[in-house]
């Protein structure tokens, strides 16, 4: 039996022997657990419009296939409970593309990938070029400015992690966190 409460109605049919068929025709797609800095391997399957069921893949040498009770309900993430037909649907205020609320503006309004990249481009170099230190009071080179902050990801596989923090050491960014919660 399988314990995957996203896919109650494929766990039924797995005393039958019928869920392996049923997967089959399902694309499957390999991901990282999102919830802590484990880095545990999961194996999403969609039907083309929706993700139905997820497992630990067996693979993956740090979880071998097991997953721990937030990762099992991994597809929950962007799923709501539809109360009328007691199935789970995708969040229909789930934001998908980016928002920019101008100065003063009360409306939100959809940006392009392109234009809300570019905006936030122009924003760390203007924050970074006015506050930059190349020395401190003391005369020590210091490079860096201290107006910018950044959060790592526990989502993040190490091998993402180095490249982020050497694009912030590159930028000066000395203020770095992490959200892991191990």
């Amino acid at each position: 039996m399988f314990a995957a409460p996203a896919a109650a109605s494929e766990v039924q049919t797995a005393a039958n022997g019928n869920l392996a068929a049923k997967l089959t025709k399902l694309k499957e797609t390999f991901t990282v657990c999102s919830y802590c800095g484990c880095g545990c391997g999961i194996l999403l399957y969609s039907d083309g419009e929706r993700i139905v069921f997820a497992e630990g893949d067996p693979d993956h040498p740090i979880n071998e296939g097991t997953l721990c009770p937030k990762g099992n309900g991994i597809i929950d993430v962007y799923n709501v409970v539809n109360r009328k037909h007691k199935r789970r649907i995708i969040n229909p205020r789930r934001i998908t593309k980016p928002l920019y609320r101008a100065p003063g503006a009360a409306q939100w309004q959809e940006i392009s990938w392109d234009e809300a990249l570019a905006r936030i481009a122009k924003r760390i170099k203007k924050t970074r070029d006015e506050t930059f230190e190349e020395k401190d009071k003391n005369g020590i080179t210091v490079n860096r400015t201290t107006a910018i902050g950044a959060l790592g990801s526990a989502s993040l596989d190490n091998e993402e992690n180095y490249l982020l923090h050497k694009m912030f050491r590159a930028l000066g960014i000395i203020n770095m966190e992490h959200h892991a919660r191990l």
